[in-house]
């Protein structure tokens, strides 16, 4: 039947992902917020890689119940992810598409933001999208983070283990406080790692890391070869470095 032919008989179907609005122009709260949210989502993918299933997004609508269209009230937050579903573009989360609501949603406080994400937002994903576990972090004031786990239909907050990291039990991971560059920026960062405290690299950062592990590798080759009695220009020849920065190895 057509959705007139629904109508007719009192029955609505809900709008599916195409017929939503997706993007309401906000931008997020400065260059800091932004980042954030790109390292969180971009620490994730690869280790998604590895699935069959799974989604991360951020800073797109979820729209989990028809009163929430009627009210035109499309936020969604910063960070989310959703295991057992099939891989792709989304523009926006349909949960009655999707069958599910997030496994995880992370918001990233700020000023203007802050009490709501940790009062109102908190019992909509308690109360409303039955969210499993709850994460907020001001990327301003790293002291200011907490988690939260559903039990018995209630959250309860999740404390850092001995080693600062708080677990995020259905994604089987952790999230860490770490200090250090990401992009431009030097700051203490929220970021994924598995649960002995290895941190999950986003993809260029793993593509970083192999160069600079060739490159040892090519120097350790480099030294060998000196210390052989091969020339420079010999070893230059066979390395592929340059005579300079083979000198320096040779200082």
């Amino acid at each position: 039947m057509t959705p007139a032919e629904l109508a007719s008989f009192g029955i609505t179907i809900p709008p599916a992902q195409d017929e939503l609005p997706y993007s309401d122009g906000d931008k997020m709260e400065s260059e800091r917020h932004k980042l954030q949210m790109e390292l969180l989502i971009d620490g994730l993918l690869p280790w998604l890689d590895q699935r069959e299933d799974g989604y991360v997004g951020g800073a797109m609508f979820v729209y989990y119940s028809m009163a929430q269209v009627r009210n035109q009230d499309f936020k969604g937050p910063d960070v989310f992810v959703a295991l057992g579903v099939p891989k792709g573009e989304r523009k926006s989360w349909v949960c009655w598409e999707e069958d599910k609501t997030p496994d995880v949603i992370i918001e990233l406080l700020s000023d203007s933001t802050a009490e709501r994400d940790k009062y109102e937002k908190k019992l909509i994903y308690q109360n409303r999208m039955h969210v499993p576990e709850y994460f907020w972090y001001d990327p301003f004031n790293s002291e200011d983070w907490s988690g939260f786990r559903l039990r018995g239909g209630t959250y309860q907050s999740i404390a850092p283990n001995p080693e600062g990291r708080m677990e995020c039990e259905v994604l089987g991971l952790a999230l860490v406080r770490w200090q250090g560059r990401f992009k431009t920026v030097e700051a203490t960062w929220l970021r994924w790692a598995d649960l002995e405290g290895n941190v999950l690299l986003t993809a260029e950062e793993q593509e970083r890391q192999r160069a600079e592990q060739a490159e040892n590798q090519v120097q350790q080759i480099a030294r060998n070869l000196l210390q052989t009695g091969m020339s420079i220009d010999q070893v230059a020849h066979i390395t592929g470095l340059s005579v300079p920065q083979i000198e320096m190895l040779d200082e």
